[in-house]
């Protein structure tokens, strides 16, 4: 791996709204060209909006979708990579060739290579596909990349999976925090009065966005991806009213020991980035721990326990929604 600068963005997405969205997109790619990043993340289905996908029909949604690779919004996310020499990620709604929908991630790179992750925990529609493919690639910038959306990073075993992959650097796109959860301790739903009376009023917000609502509940367990997997990680976030909740943003980028490079403390649409210092990956804790595997013991990892359920029974089994 090679020293690369990244960024990692938050910003509150116009439901449905593409051109309006990639508008923001392309604003945060050029003030990221001005601190010469080299790798750009955006949110989880920022080009399509997200938690309203949960209210449309199959037909809504198909309207929504479109293609990776020669979509118009991918089209787009290359055009501004190969403007700027920047490896540009950003969610939307896919449709492929069979007409399945999915929750995926569009990577472009200026070399003019595209790389894809499906959501493997998809949830917020009953219409969209899981994807059942890890994805890790290698960069124009000497350095190998993964990527896990969301819900896919909760489980331990997809981080570790992709780091096995040879992943060095993680990209990990999100629409989290302020979302009612079926664990009475994680993150809880924020007033979505807080965010529209921000201005007036932002001490509340800040509280609930930096406590456990957002920020604490992270803490708890996102630095451990990096930690224990040997893997620099950039934690792309929504940030503001998300139909009837309220993202946290957060926007963070963490080292091979899970420590906070860069971080967002800003109550709206914002930009972090960080230098990555290659050298810190061969030595830190969990690419040690990662050599010191014994595979022969893991089989039973790979057997069902009958205890399994989809994910979204399990993420709206209290009914929170």
């Amino acid at each position: 791996m090679q020293n690369l600068r990244v960024a990692a963005a938050q910003f509150q997405h116009a439901p449905g709204d593409k051109a309006a969205n990639l508008a923001t997109v392309r604003r945060f790619v050029e003030q990221a060209a001005a601190n010469d990043i080299q790798i750009i993340a955006f949110p989880e289905c920022c080009i399509s909006g997200y938690w309203h996908l949960r209210n449309l029909s199959r037909e809504e949604l198909e309207e929504l979708a479109e293609p990776v690779s020669e979509g118009p919004a991918s089209q787009a996310l290359m055009e501004m990579s190969r403007q700027y020499g920047m490896t540009v990620g950003a969610g939307l709604v896919e449709k492929d060739a069979a007409g399945r929908l999915y929750n995926s991630y569009v990577v472009a790179m200026p070399d003019g290579r595209f790389a894809r992750h499906r959501k493997l925990h998809v949830f917020v529609s009953e219409y969209l596909t899981p994807g059942h493919e890890y994805t890790v690639f290698d960069t124009p910038h000497g350095c190998r990349v993964g990527v896990l959306i969301c819900y896919d990073n909760n489980l331990i075993e997809n981080a570790r999976i992709t780091a096995l992959q040879g992943a060095e650097v993680l990209l990990a796109p999100h629409q989290t925090g302020g979302c009612a959860s079926g664990s009475p301790h994680a993150m809880s739903r924020i007033d979505v009065g807080l965010w529209e009376n921000r201005r007036q009023n932002p001490e509340p917000l800040a509280a609930e966005f930096h406590g456990d609502k957002g920020r604490g509940w992270l803490m708890r367990w996102l630095p451990s991806r990096a930690h224990d997997n040997g893997l620099f990680l950039v934690f792309a976030n929504g940030v503001g009213r998300d139909d009837n909740e309220v993202r946290t943003g957060n926007a963070m980028v963490l080292d091979p020991y899970g420590r906070v490079l860069a971080e967002s403390t800003a109550l709206e649409d914002d930009l972090v980035f960080a230098d990555l210092d290659a050298s810190l990956r061969d030595r830190s804790t969990g690419a040690r721990w990662i050599r010191a595997r014994r595979p022969e013991l893991y089989s039973p990892l790979t057997q069902p326990t009958g205890r399994e359920q989809d994910t979204r029974a399990v993420r709206f089994e209290y009914g929170g929604k």
